[in-house]
């Protein structure tokens, strides 16, 4: 247990939130890079969208007997990715910045690649592998906020959360395709 008392005095608190109140969220006792955290949150929008993307191209290209399961599984996922994307661009103007909606080079700012894969198996792989990469990189980054950003890392917690499930959907699909 530290030394500190536990609540900065409250005088000090109220002079501190009358300065620079053009920066919203942001304080003074905000302990992270922002700049980095912008950029970082930027390249999480990218994946998201790209997620987004693929997902409604395996929705609307599943075919076969089986496929309406997977394809209603493809549909609730990119519904959801949407929402990691609308929550991470939110963030990203609390902070401050500009969130990167730039078509181009989008599927270069992203972690996960836009595989379409051939069948019905393939674009469950496909998807399976975005949504390992996306677990491990979210994963670095809650490590890499610490407590510098709680809100940020409490929402990348989240998504992280969501990601996990859609790994566990896809290998149960997975399983039912062979």
């Amino acid at each position: 247990m530290s030394d500190k008392p536990f609540l900065t005095d409250i005088k000090v608190l109220r002079e501190r939130a009358r300065r620079n109140m053009n920066q919203g969220a942001v304080t003074e006792g905000y302990q992270a890079d922002r700049e980095a955290v912008l950029k970082i949150l930027n390249t999480v929008l990218a994946t998201e969208i790209v997620c987004v993307l693929r997902y409604k191209r395996h929705y609307y290209m599943a075919s076969g007997i089986d496929a309406q399961n997977a394809a209603q599984e493809f549909l609730q996922h990119a519904g959801e990715e949407q929402g990691h994307a609308d929550q991470v661009a939110q963030r990203i103007t609390q902070l401050g910045g500009e969130p990167d909606f730039n078509p181009e080079g989008l599927a270069t700012r992203a972690h996960s690649e836009y595989k379409e894969g051939k069948d019905v198996t393939d674009m469950i792989k496909e998807d399976l592998v975005a949504e390992r990469i996306a677990i491990d990189s979210y994963r670095e980054i809650i490590g890499w906020l610490g407590m510098k950003d709680p809100t940020t890392r409490s929402m990348m917690e989240g998504i992280l959360t969501m990601e996990e499930e859609h790994a566990d959907d896809l290998v149960n699909l997975l399983e039912k395709f062979g």
